[in-house]
């Protein structure tokens, strides 16, 4: 079959103005003229440009999407995702390169794209439908399966702009998915909508692929993207870095997060926080109290932080967050949470935090780590520190499950009765509690 979408050395560039810093809210007259009359001497001098270009979106030749492929785009913040879809959605025009659509495409960018606030939700979706290409009669037709997947059939006469940004993203996608498009896109305005809702979305999205469609999803979500594509693509610095299987893909993504692991506490572009208290290490501790990036399931593990304290916080709370490999949250550690508010006496100090049974499946794991004074944090640091499980004597079979099976392992009893005889169970401890991207039966317990 022909190529739904086809890119050649597509890119894309936009002008970045460095404006002068303004130490006053006026300018005077006479200031304005000079400005004005070395305007042209500015364009011919490169001493100091006054603009300078950068690229985004990837600029060699992409293989060519085929229906019935749902590809799903990731990439850290920057790196042209979303400038590819609106270059593919033709809301933007690449700087060189072309885009072949073949189809009719209908595309999901942002939340409310095509609506109008003062118009009914009943009204808009005439609106968004003919803007997507669909024709009054089409609608017609879809009408009622559009409000029913949108679940918003009480709020059909009311404003749009008296919609919550969920209701925004159930409305929006729910005309952009009935257009019935050759190619699909989306962008990341699931993430509004609730957990009920972006399975459908995904079921749906998924179903168009079944149908022969193309979907293209764009998702910091890997979960997301593991349950629904086919083929990934990950972008970095504007330029197309892997194109390949899904599992090798995610790999590809994060990657990149262990090296910036590495020097978090020195340069991490995402760092946050007011510096009133600042991170200066992180690391899990083994038994002889030596740093170490394995631990066992079922085992004790200690986490240790160390950090500064240029603002003299006198109490603060800390705060560690374990993702898995697809990115899903395993859990939260707050000391706040556990009731224990963390006074600071000195300029230096270590908090450590203290598994007495580590609940992980095998995997790779990755977690930001916080320093809270107050209400806003002193230090934040997403990617802080990797970690692998990589061994386990949680189950007494000696069998571990992986992390596609379930997010974590849980304790519970096993009992069977049959003929009016009671049969405990053997072990005390197993199981695997279901997690986003799951199989079915890993939280059959």
């Amino acid at each position: 079959m022909a190529p739904a979408i086809t890119v050649e050395r597509l890119s894309k560039c936009y002008k970045v103005r460095r404006e002068k810093t303004c130490t006053t809210y006026t300018t005077t007259f006479r200031e304005t003229l000079v400005d004005l009359a070395a305007a042209p001497f500015r364009l011919l001098t490169r001493a100091a440009p006054a603009v300078s270009s950068t690229s985004s979106g990837p600029s060699r030749t992409l293989t060519s999407f085929h229906p019935g492929e749902a590809i799903g785009i990731i990439g850290g913040n920057g790196a042209g995702k979303s400038t590819l879809l609106k270059i593919l959605s033709r809301v933007t025009k690449p700087t060189s390169g072309r885009a072949q659509m073949r189809g009719r495409v209908g595309s999901l960018l942002e939340v409310g794209t095509g609506f109008h606030p003062e118009l009914t939700g009943r009204e808009n979706i005439y609106l968004s439908g003919s803007i997507l290409g669909m024709t009054r009669r089409e609608i017609d037709r879809r009408f009622d399966a559009i409000v029913a997947f949108a679940e918003v059939e009480q709020f059909l006469e009311t404003p749009v702009k008296r919609y919550s940004s969920g209701m925004h993203a159930r409305l929006a996608f729910a005309v952009a998915a009935h257009l019935q498009p050759e190619t699909l896109i989306v962008d990341e305005v699931l993430a509004v909508g609730d957990m009920a809702f972006q399975n459908k979305c995904l079921g749906k999205m998924g179903g168009a692929a079944r149908e022969g469609r193309t979907v293209l999803l764009v998702s910091h979500n890997m979960a997301a993207i593991r349950t629904l594509c086919t083929r990934a693509i990950v972008l970095a610095g504007g330029r197309v870095v892997f194109d390949g299987d899904v599992e090798s893909a995610i790999q590809a993504y994060l990657s990149p997060l262990k090296v910036t692991a590495g020097r978090a506490f020195d340069d991490a572009p995402e760092r946050e926080g007011n510096g009133t208290i600042r991170l200066t290490s992180a690391c899990f501790l083994d038994e002889s109290g030596e740093a170490t990036t394995n631990l066992v399931s079922g085992q004790p593990a200690r986490l240790r932080i160390t950090y500064t304290n240029p603002g003299r916080v006198r109490r603060f709370d800390a705060v560690v967050t374990v993702y898995n490999q697809l990115g899903v949250a395993v859990t939260k550690l707050d000391s706040r949470e556990e009731g224990l508010e963390l006074t600071a006496a000195d300029e230096r100090g270590t908090v450590h935090c203290t598994f007495p049974r580590l609940p992980l499946p095998l995997g790779q794991y990755h977690t930001t780590v916080g320093l809270r004074a107050g209400k806003e944090f002193g230090d934040y640091i997403p990617g802080a520190l990797f970690f692998h499980v990589i061994a386990s004597d949680f189950f007494p079979s000696g069998r571990t499950p992986r992390m596609t099976e379930g997010a974590c392992l849980i304790e519970h009893d096993w009992r069977h009765e049959e003929g009016g005889r009671e049969e405990a169970g053997a072990s005390r401890k197993g199981g695997v509690a279901a997690g986003l991207g799951a199989s079915p039966a890993a939280g059959a317990v």
